[in-house]
C-alpha cells in the first residue's frame, strides 16, 4: 500500500459507517429509495448507462455502494474497489436490503490483483471526487487501462479543477496550477459536532488541472469520446464537476 493511501485509509475508516447512516439513512431506508427508481439513483450520470444488463462494471472508489447497487439492480455484474472497510460494511448491507449482490474488494487501487482482474470489465465507473486521492495520475490511469476490456468504456466523473480554486464566497483563489500534496480534512468531517471534529484523521490530497487529467487519459491509451462539464449543485453558473467518457 502506498504511504499516502495508508493515511487516507485511516481517515476513510474513521466513523464513515456512522456518517453514511447519518447522511443516507439506514441501509434499508436507502435501499427502498433506490428500489423505487434504480436508474434515477445514478442522477446526472443516467445517460451514460443506456444498457447495462449483463455488463461487468468496476465501480472504483465506490464508497458506500450508492451507485453500485442501482447498477446491479439494472442487471450489471458490479465489483467495487475501495479502500475503506467501513464503506464496505454499508455497501454490502445496502445490497442485501435491496435484494441484490455486489462484489466488494477492500484495498489500495494500486494493489489490485491484475492477474485476476486484467481486461475483465466492460465499464469502469468512477465518480464523486476521487482523483485528488491519487498522487501519480499516470500510474492510476495505467491501472484503469489494464482493467478494461478492449472496446470497453471508461466513465470518469469528478470535481472540476476550478472548484478547488473558488471559496465559499465564490472568490477565486490563485492555486489552479499548484502541484503540491497537502494535508486536508476528510470530506465528511463537517457533518459531525464541532467538538468532535478535532479527533478526525487527515487525508493527503493532490489536485490536477483539466489538461493534466485529459492528457493523461489520452496518453494512457484511451480514446477520448466525450467531455462534459456540469454546473454547480444548485445550478450555479460555475463548472463544478466534469465527466469524461473514453474507450479502450
Amino acid at each position: 500500500m502506498k504511504p499516502y493511501s495508508a493515511i487516507n485509509k485511516t481517515a476513510w475508516e474513521y466513523r464513515a459507517y456512522e456518517f453514511w447512516r447519518q447522511r443516507d439513512g439506514a441501509p434499508l431506508d436507502k435501499a427502498n429509495e433506490i428500489l423505487s427508481n434504480p436508474k434515477a439513483s445514478l442522477k446526472k450520470h443516467q445517460d451514460y448507462f443506456q444498457e447495462v444488463t449483463g455488463k461487468r462494471i468496476a465501480n472504483l472508489c465506490g464508497s458506500n455502494g450508492r451507485k453500485a447497487v442501482p447498477l446491479a439492480l439494472l442487471g450489471a455484474d458490479v465489483t467495487v474497489f475501495d479502500i475503506s472497510e467501513a464503506n464496505r460494511r454499508y455497501a454490502l448491507e445496502l445490497a442485501a436490503c435491496a435484494g441484490t449482490e455486489i462484489e466488494y474488494i477492500v484495498g489500495d487501487i494500486h494493489d489490485i490483483d491484475l492477474q485476476t482482474y486484467q481486461h475483465q470489465f466492460d465499464v469502469l465507473y468512477l465518480e464523486g471526487g476521487i482523483l485528488h486521492y491519487f498522487h501519480d495520475l499516470k500510474t492510476f490511469m495505467g491501472i484503469l487501462f489494464a482493467l478494461l476490456k478492449p472496446g470497453g468504456k471508461l466513465i470518469l466523473s469528478d470535481y472540476h479543477p476550478i472548484k478547488y480554486c473558488i471559496d465559499e464566497e465564490s472568490q477565486y483563489i490563485p492555486r489552479y496550477f499548484g502541484q503540491d500534496t497537502y494535508e486536508a480534512e476528510i470530506a465528511y468531517q463537517t457533518h459531525f459536532d464541532p467538538a468532535e471534529q478535532t479527533e478526525f484523521p487527515k487525508v493527503m490530497l493532490r489536485h490536477y488541472t483539466m489538461s493534466e487529467i485529459v492528457n493523461t487519459v489520452i496518453s494512457s491509451g484511451f480514446t477520448l469520446a466525450q467531455l462534459d462539464e456540469h454546473r454547480g449543485w444548485n445550478d450555479e453558473n460555475i463548472p463544478w464537476e466534469f465527466t469524461i467518457v473514453a474507450t479502450r
